[in-house]
Formats: C-alpha cells, sequence, structure tokens
C-alpha cells in the first residue's frame, strides 16, 4: 500500500505543482519553445485526455462522475490486489494510471472554486469560452464557476513537425502540417504511460489472465 501512495502522491505533486504554474503564470493560449519539438502552450480543456470534450455542461458532469466511479473501482481492485500479492508489474502501472485519474479529477471538481478565471461554458451559443489575462489563486468558493465546472489544465506540446506547405505546391498549398498537434498534461501522460507499461507486460502482470 506504501508503495501505491508513494507513486500516487509522487505523480500528482508534479501534475499540480506544473498545472498550478502556469495557470498563474501563462495567459491563456501563450505558447514558448523549449526546444525544437517542444513546447509548453497553455490550453483548458473542459472534457477528456488530450483535448477531447463532448455534450456541454452535461457532457463534463457526465466524465466527472465517471472519472469519481472508475477511481472508486481502482480502489477496489488495489485491495483485492494486494491481498491476493500481485506483483509489481500490475501495482506500479495500476497506481500511475490512478494517479493521472485523479490529477484530472481534481481540476474538473475544483479549479473553478480556487482561481479567479477560466474556461467557461456558454448554454445561449452551446460554447466554451475562454478569457483574458493571467489567473489568480482566490479564496476556496469565490472563484470564476463552481463544483464540478471547472477545466482541465494542459500544456505539453509536441509539434514533431511544425510546417506551412509553400503557396506554390498543388493541392495543399499554404496549409499548416502539424504533428503531433495534441495538448496534453501530466496526468494524461501518467495513463499513457501505465496503459503502455501493461500493455508491455500484460503477461507478468497478469499471469492468470485477467481477473476482476
Amino acid at each position: 500500500m506504501k508503495k501505491i501512495l508513494a507513486i500516487t502522491f509522487l505523480v500528482l505533486l508534479i501534475d499540480q505543482a506544473s498545472k498550478i504554474y502556469i495557470k498563474t503564470h501563462f495567459n491563456l493560449d501563450d505558447s514558448i519553445s523549449v526546444f525544437p519539438g517542444f513546447k509548453l502552450t497553455f490550453v483548458e480543456n473542459p472534457g477528456m485526455a488530450y483535448g477531447f470534450h463532448f455534450g456541454g455542461i452535461i457532457g463534463k458532469y457526465f466524465l466527472v462522475i465517471l472519472r469519481i466511479f472508475l477511481i472508486g473501482g481502482m480502489v477496489y481492485m488495489f485491495k483485492k490486489w494486494l491481498k491476493e500479492g500481485a506483483s509489481n508489474y500490475l501495482l506500479i502501472p495500476m497506481s500511475i494510471i490512478f494517479a493521472g485519474a485523479i490529477g484530472n479529477l481534481i481540476d474538473g471538481m475544483f479549479y473553478g472554486m480556487i482561481f479567479d478565471s477560466g474556461t467557461v461554458y456558454d448554454p445561449s451559443i452551446d460554447r466554451w469560452i475562454g478569457y483574458g489575462g493571467i489567473s489568480k489563486i482566490t479564496s476556496f468558493g469565490h472563484g470564476y464557476s463552481t463544483f464540478m465546472k471547472g477545466c482541465v489544465v494542459d500544456m505539453l506540446h509536441f509539434p514533431l513537425v511544425d510546417w506551412y506547405v509553400p503557396d506554390n505546391w498543388p493541392l495543399i498549398g499554404g496549409k499548416h502540417i502539424e504533428f503531433f498537434k495534441y495538448i496534453f498534461n501530466v496526468a494524461d501522460s501518467a495513463i499513457t504511460v501505465g496503459a503502455a507499461l501493461l500493455l508491455i507486460f500484460r503477461k507478468k502482470a497478469f499471469p492468470n489472465g485477467l481477473e476482476f
């Protein structure tokens, strides 16, 4: 259990520290180049990992509630696995995924209550609306929105290809080609890395096959 708690705490610390720093030092959509192929680009995401979202505010509520149930299910499974003496090949990747899920849940549940500005949903036009200026931390419950209406902070941007096609090229001339265009955060990375480790070590993680 100590191992699970230590990994979860470490990932959450890095995740939340990076998000709070970006939100309190960057304007929305600010982008700085760290080195070729890597930028810090501040965007806010009302939905899932890697910028995906759906269903307006109802969709957001659904995702927050779904995350809560998934985290609760993972707690149950951790207890079961520990009782059965599961290996580190299972516990460590699942701890990383667990921390990532909690990291994005914290944003969605509480960021609207602790920051003075943020992206909000406007039902009259069925769109999420950004804001100007740099956010500040305010007293709890006096933020830009209410419980479960906060947005996830994303900042990790790896445009490995960032190229404007010359205008004189046929058909695609003048177009902007970018790969990898998705902007994400430490919590998203943790979920991806944890899932990749489970896939790589699946035979050792689940020597008797998947059991629930």
